[in-house]
This record gives C-alpha cells, sequence and structure tokens, in this order.
C-alpha cells in the first residue's frame, strides 16, 4: 500500500529478451515508466542482457528498474501473485483482479477490444509533401489521433529523412 494515497500499488514488468535496445522501444519503455511512477506504481525491464543492462543503468534511466534476472526468478516466492497479460487469455482482466495480482507482465491487451477506439494503418502527416503508414494498430485518442510514446512521431521523422545507405550495416 502506498501510505500516502492510501491504495495499493502495482508492479508492472516487461521482459526484454533482446540484446539490444531500439529507439521505438527505448520511447515505450519510457512512456510505461513515467505513466507507472505517475500511478505511484513501480516499472521493472527484466531479462536484460548484462552489457545492455551496464549501457541503461549508465544512463540512469527515470522510473525504470533494469534487472537482468527474469520474470521468474524475480517472484520465484509469489508467482501466484503474477498477471501475464495475454491477448489469448480465456479471461478478460477486471478491476477485482486487482485484489489478486500485485505484478503485472506485459504480453496483451487489459481491456475487452471493443471497448478500445483505435485506428488500422493510420496515416502520418510527416510534413507538408510527405506521409507515411504505420503498419500497426493503434489506440486513437479523443483527438482521433493514434497514441504514441511522446518522441515517437520525431523519431518516425528523423527515420524518414534517411537514405537507404543508412539502415545498412557496416
Amino acid at each position: 500500500m502506498s501510505a500516502s494515497l492510501g491504495k495499493k500499488s502495482y508492479t508492472f514488468v516487461v521482459e526484454h529478451l533482446d540484446p539490444e535496445l531500439g529507439p521505438w522501444s527505448a520511447l515505450e519503455y519510457n512512456c510505461i515508466a513515467k505513466e507507472s511512477s505517475q500511478a505511484s506504481c513501480d516499472f521493472i525491464l527484466s531479462s536484460v542482457d548484462s552489457a545492455l543492462k551496464a549501457e541503461m543503468d549508465a544512463k540512469s534511466w527515470a522510473h525504470v528498474q533494469v534487472r537482468s534476472e527474469g520474470i521468474e526468478s524475480l517472484y520465484s516466492d509469489k508467482k501466484e501473485r503474477v498477471c501475464l497479460l495475454d491477448p489469448r487469455a480465456k479471461e478478460e482482466l477486471h478491476p477485482a483482479d486487482g485484489e489478486t495480482f500485485d505484478v503485472f507482465l506485459f504480453g496483451g491487451i487489459l481491456v475487452p477490444l471493443d471497448k478500445i477506439p483505435y485506428v488500422d494503418f493510420p496515416e502520418l502527416k510527416l510534413d507538408e509533401h510527405e506521409s507515411t503508414e504505420m503498419p500497426f494498430r493503434y489506440v486513437v485518442a479523443a483527438n482521433g489521433e493514434p497514441v504514441m510514446p511522446e518522441g515517437m512521431l520525431q523519431l518516425i521523422k528523423a527515420d524518414a529523412d534517411k537514405g537507404f545507405d543508412d539502415f545498412m550495416p557496416g
């Protein structure tokens, strides 16, 4: 329990299984961390490769606990309190589940899909003459725009300005 708010505090976990961290993932993780912190909750990035963890620790990410351990070892003593958010789950998550679980492991959707306003393949205007179509489904905000982490549109614009050679290794 958070003493100041008098309500239960939760932990949100993403298992990061890649040996590197791309700029898109970094923006998404920072968004989750910021929103978790604002709700007086914790955000853990688990299973982080040791070299990547050292790099991330050096940058001191705000509101993120970067851990090399996986979810299995982090919560081995209370697995029954961990909820895997799985889009293939037979049951939907309900507010009452907050009494059963303390830790939520990302892997799925949190509410019924028919209650989430969304847009498929939104077209983003990059400038007066250029736009790009995103190959995903996005939740839309009240203004009809796709909801994206802060800085995502700038990253997309920067990627659009790159040439083919910029994407080739070596």
